[in-house]
């Protein structure tokens, strides 16, 4: 069971002041699901020129222990610009003073200047790169793309373009906080039309031409932006199951940790980054110019070829480079309408986000049971890469040139053949020595021969036979019984049902709280913070996992705090309160929510002094 702090200050006074913040200061531990928030490890704050910024009205990252608390820095007198759940941090303005104080704070890590970023340069100049990644072939085998989510993390989208309207899907202006991302600059419109123009028999033909695009702007029409609205648009990318981002832009400067920790936990979300390596490069190759955030290891940097898959000279190089991709004489989509030709690792980058929707739309299937996919398709984009200059991968050209023909081509469908089970019926219920009939079938719509007939096993009896139907009788109590078959290639089909024999179990009704117990851990004398754990069971005496709890904390009779848990597989939760001042202590259960069964209302009795 993993076991998270509760929230309290040192001081009578800052508890209160924490308490008027947030409303509660008690948290709890329990099984509960892996958030996607990754806490920043702690370090030395280097303050000075992120308080010299501050102090100009510019914006600093605030980077707490665990979950960003913008009403501590509000009460101190900052003003939050955004609140992060992606990163446990705030991004905020101020006077020097107020950061100066948050940063003796015991939950503030550090602090960090916000930077500036720019749009990779795009320089004026059919659509000759679309085809030779060979996107063409795999859009008359019937993939376009169709409905993936590609954010286009860029200065916006000119969404009446008549070969941008029809994929359009909304998105989000955080450079003017609001709903309405128009491009003001023309450089996402650019990179838009490579990802996703649509295919209309006129102008240009998008990698992708039938993806979803979202326009995250967060380049202002001098095409630039700051970090603190990436990190926002990075948020809301996973909270709108973007599946690919598309970010043609890049700063030659390290943004720091806080940064980082964005891009790599929206891509633990399962979103796949691409971004422009940057046009930092020099004609003889030489250098490791990879801006971020393409540097960073949770991205992919494309680096830029020419017509005859030649790096172009200005293409940045490094380590990081990952793949290549044309950006050199790309025509695409033009702000106000019409199309017009650029240069840059910018319009490379989109080639790649693209092909990334493409190899999504084909049905990648998540090989490592990690509940996403963005892995297996960035290890495709890989492997399926054209490799130029040195063998193998080298810091010009990445893994080489990516092909969106054969990595989009991921053979016959991977389905395993279809089992049905047609009696009797999931959730039957039988006579004790009743005999039971099972009857089922298999079929293998995609390459054929089944090399077994359906085996049957039960959960208590084992192995009953490899038949299509046969009868049996089972013990009395709760059956489940499986039938399988597999297939030429290997492929494994099943179905179940379940079946009771006999009078079926009781069924618990009731929930109630066994028991309400304390201990103390932590600090010199291990008694520093106060622990308090309620269990719950039901009325059949077994423990209720899943239950949602709430309690009021006292102590001496006045209140000192409340909280809401869950609790975990052993019907147990854990409330915390750090800091615990001398006292005695009781804890009053307000509610207990558990699914199926109802609270009894009762509170144990319970006291803790220390």
């Amino acid at each position: 069971m993993r076991s998270t702090r509760l929230q309290s200050s040192r001081s009578f006074i800052g508890l209160s002041l924490l308490l008027l913040a947030s409303g509660f200061f008690l948290t709890s531990c329990s099984e509960q699901p892996q958030s996607i928030i990754s806490p920043v490890s702690q370090e030395d704050a280097a303050l000075s020129a992120s308080l010299a910024k501050a102090a100009g009205g510019g914006r600093v990252f605030i980077v707490f222990d665990d979950a960003a608390d913008p009403g501590l820095v509000e009460s101190l007198g900052g003003q939050v610009v955004y609140s992060y759940h992606l990163v446990p941090a705030v991004a905020a303005t101020g006077p020097a003073s107020v950061f100066s104080e948050l940063a003796g704070h015991p939950r503030v890590v550090r602090i960090e200047p916000d930077g500036e970023v720019q749009a990779i340069d795009a320089e004026l100049d059919n659509t000759w790169g679309v085809k030779r990644i060979g996107a063409g072939a795999v859009h008359a085998g019937g993939n376009k793309g169709t409905g993936v989510k590609v954010g286009i993390l860029d200065s916006g989208i000119d969404y009446t373009h008549p070969d941008l309207d029809g994929n359009f899907a909304g998105g989000y202006d955080f450079v003017n906080n609001d709903t309405d991302p128009m491009d003001d600059n023309g450089h996402g419109t650019h990179v838009a039309g490579t990802v996703a123009a649509e295919d209309d028999n006129a102008g240009v033909v998008g990698v992708a031409s039938e993806a979803s695009l979202y326009a995250l702007k967060v380049l202002s029409a001098s095409g630039s932006g700051s970090w603190s609205d990436i990190i926002a648009a990075l948020q809301w990318a996973v909270d709108n199951g973007i599946q690919v981002t598309n970010n043609s832009y890049g700063s030659s400067l390290n943004p720091g940790g806080t940064v980082m920790a964005a891009f790599d936990n929206s891509s633990a979300a399962g979103i796949l980054h691409v971004a422009a390596a940057g046009n930092s490069g020099n004609p003889r190759g030489k250098g490791n110019k990879v801006g971020y955030p393409a540097r960073f290891e949770s991205v992919i940097a494309v680096a830029a070829t020419d017509q005859n898959d030649s790096r172009a000279s200005f293409s940045s190089t490094g380590d990081a480079v990952e793949l290549a991709a044309p950006g050199v004489a790309i025509n695409s989509t033009k702000l106000g309408g019409g199309y017009v030709e650029f240069n840059g690792t910018s319009m490379a980058s989109p080639h790649v986000a693209g092909t990334a929707a493409l190899v999504i739309a084909a049905g990648i299937s998540d090989a490592n049971g990690d509940g996403n996919i963005n892995d297996e398709v960035r290890q495709r984009l890989d492997e399926t890469a054209d490799d130029l200059g040195d063998p193998g991968r080298d810091p010009l050209y990445g893994y080489g040139l990516v092909d969106a023909d054969e990595a989009a081509d991921l053979g016959p469908p991977n389905d395993p053949p279809t089992v049905s089970i047609a009696s009797p019926a999931d959730g039957s219920s039988f006579d004790s020595g009743a005999t039971i009939l099972f009857e089922g079938s298999a079929s293998d719509t995609e390459d054929g021969d089944l090399t077994a007939s359906l085996v049957w096993t039960s959960n208590i009896d084992g192995q009953i036979g490899a038949r299509g139907s046969f009868s049996t009788t089972l013990s009395d109590g709760d059956h489940t019984i499986t039938a399988e078959v597999t297939d030429s290639g290997g492929k494994t089909g099943n179905a179940s049902v379940s079946i009771t024999v006999g009078d079926p179990p009781a069924q618990a009704t009731t929930v109630s709280v066994s028991s309400i117990t304390y201990a103390t851990g932590g600090g010199k004398n291990n008694d520093k913070h106060l622990l308090i754990t309620v269990a719950l069971v039901d009325d059949l005496g077994n423990p209720v996992s899943g239950a949602s709890v709430s309690i009021d904390l006292s102590r001496d009779g006045s209140p000192v705090g409340s909280g809401t848990s869950t609790t975990g597989s052993d019907g147990t939760v854990t409330f915390s309160l750090k800091n615990a001042r001398p006292g005695c202590y009781t804890t009053t259960i307000t509610n207990v929510t558990a699914s199926g069964l109802t609270w009894d209302g009762v509170t144990p009795a319970n006291e803790f002094c220390k």
